[in-house]
Parts: C-alpha cells; sequence; structure tokens
C-alpha cells in the first residue's frame, strides 16, 4: 500500500512541490510511463481525510491522462478472509472503454479457528505482567475516555480487527482468548500471514518482529486478486495488449 496520508499533512497540501512527496511521485511515474492500467490502494481514512478533499485532488490530478472511476472500499472478510481490514481501491486506465466496475464481495463465511495454528508455541502466550498492564490500562482509558485498549478475539468470531505492522509491540490490538483464567495469546507470525490471504508454501526468514511487520504491511491477497482479474477483464474487454500494465 501506499501511505499518502502523511505525506499530506502539510499547510499547503498538493501545492507543495517536494520531490519527496510520494503521491507526486507516483503521479509522475503514471504520467511519464503511461501504463495501461494501474491500482493504488490506501486506508479507508483517505476517502474522508479533511473532508474528502485530498482524495477529490488526487482523483482531479489523475484524471488528467487516465480514466480512474469512483474508488472503492473494500474489507477483506468480505473476500473470505477473517480479518476486518477496510481499504480504498483507486483504479485507472489509460483508455476508456465503458463503465469499470470494482469485483462483488464473496462473502464467504469465515471464523478465526480456520487460520489458527493447531499447536501454537507457548512464547506467544502473554506474561502475568503484560496481561496484567493491558487490562489496568483498558480501565484507565475507559475512564478517561480514550478508547477501551486491548481487544480480545476468540476463535469462534468471524473476525479478527485489522492487524497493521505494529503488532509485534505486544500485541494489544489483537489478543486471542483461549479460555476462563488462562492468559490470551498472541497471533503467531504464519497466523498474520493467513489472515492476508497467504498461502502455506509462503515463506518468512525475517525475525518474528519483522514477520508482523511485514504482513501488517501488506495487501490482502484475495481482495487483490479479485481486483487484478477486473481490471484485467476490463483490458481485455478493450482488446488492447497486455504489456505494460502496472
Amino acid at each position: 500500500g501506499i501511505s499518502i496520508r502523511k505525506k499530506l499533512k502539510r499547510a499547503h497540501g498538493f501545492d507543495d512541490k517536494d520531490q519527496g512527496n510520494l503521491f507526486f511521485n507516483i503521479l509522475n511515474i503514471l504520467n511519464i510511463k503511461k501504463p495501461k492500467a494501474f491500482i493504488l490502494e490506501n486506508v479507508q481514512n483517505l476517502k474522508t481525510y479533511q473532508n474528502g478533499k485530498i482524495l477529490s485532488q488526487i482523483l482531479k490530478k489523475l484524471r488528467k491522462n487516465f480514466y480512474v472511476p469512483v474508488p472503492e472500499v473494500l474489507n477483506a472478510q468480505d473476500f473470505g478472509l477473517a480479518q476486518r481490514r477496510k481499504r480504498i481501491f483507486i483504479v485507472g486506465f489509460l483508455k476508456f472503454n465503458g463503465e469499470f466496475k470494482f469485483p462483488k464481495p464473496t462473502y464467504e463465511k469465515t471464523i478465526v479457528k480456520d487460520f489458527l495454528d493447531l499447536h501454537p508455541p507457548k512464547k506467544y502466550i502473554i506474561s502475568d505482567l503484560l496481561w496484567d498492564s493491558h487490562q489496568k490500562r483498558k480501565v484507565r482509558n475507559k475512564r478517561a475516555g480514550k478508547g477501551f485498549g486491548y481487544r480480545l478475539s476468540h476463535p469462534n468470531d468471524n473476525s479478527t480487527v485489522t492487524i497493521s505492522a505494529r503488532y509485534g509491540k505486544d500485541g494489544s490490538e489483537c489478543l486471542l482468548y483461549r479460555g476462563k483464567g488462562k492468559n490470551p495469546r498472541k497471533l503467531t507470525p504464519r497466523e498474520v500471514f493467513r489472515l492476508q490471504g497467504f498461502p502455506e508454501s509462503f515463506k518468512f526468514t525475517v525475525s518474528d518482529q519483522q514477520a508482523y511487520k511485514q504482513a501488517g504491511n501488506a495487501v490482502p491477497i484475495n481482495v487483490v486478486e479479485k481486483v487484478c482479474g477486473s481490471v484485467i477483464n476490463y483490458l481485455f474487454k478493450n482488446k488492447k495488449n497486455l504489456k505494460k500494465v502496472a
């Protein structure tokens, strides 16, 4: 995904000519290379950030050279993954050939347990000290109206909350319930990759911390596969070669 949000928190927004601005770099690449199609993905908040002004400016600039339909927010949970993960998708085409339609959700029934290890290592169970800290912080935050702290997921839930790249820090955004009176545990890196749609054959040889970061920064495979399918179908419909698909 591209982190446009953090790059746009400047006083002058798109008037800023800083070459380090990620969106402008992407825009320059698209305008120079002129691919047959492109796909951009970002957090759903981009849709409402600054009352939608930022997204409007992004679309205005992209539409100077491309057909860009109204972006759509897609949820990984609606595409067979047991994770609530909403992301906005922006697609564009060099040539217009009728209305582009985003893929329809498959609405496959999901359950967290189906994405879990049968015998997870005990090292992922959080300590008494950390569990006590999480619970006390949650009480303090609730009293102060700052949110509710850690999130607990049950194996029989339909989905977990969104797993971020920060998950390896303490696992508080999604702790797995292990039974009454038992400390919950963090998801293993493999489980997080599964929740992102990665196959068992996918290998990662980095540390747990880096694996969590990679998985959290990744796009949900099930969703992107469907979006790519819709893009390719649109291009075939257009009867153009696919050499420059990006």
